[in-house]
């Protein structure tokens, strides 16, 4: 799968799930951590992606 399919298909499941999500993180009886499980969620994926890459790319 190239990495333009990937990317289109993510931005996909993002749009059709970033209600559901945003109504689970500012719920008022959650956890005050929530807000932060995506923040986390995304810095471990750009630090994955980084890894993938060359170490030779100046």
């Amino acid at each position: 799968m190239s990495n333009r399919t990937l990317l289109i298909l993510l931005l996909l499941v993002g749009y059709v799930f970033s209600p559901t999500v945003f109504t689970w993180m500012i719920n008022p009886d959650g956890a005050w951590y929530r807000p932060f499980i995506l923040w986390f969620a995304l810095i471990l994926l750009a630090i994955l992606v980084q890894m993938r890459r060359k170490n030779d790319e100046l």
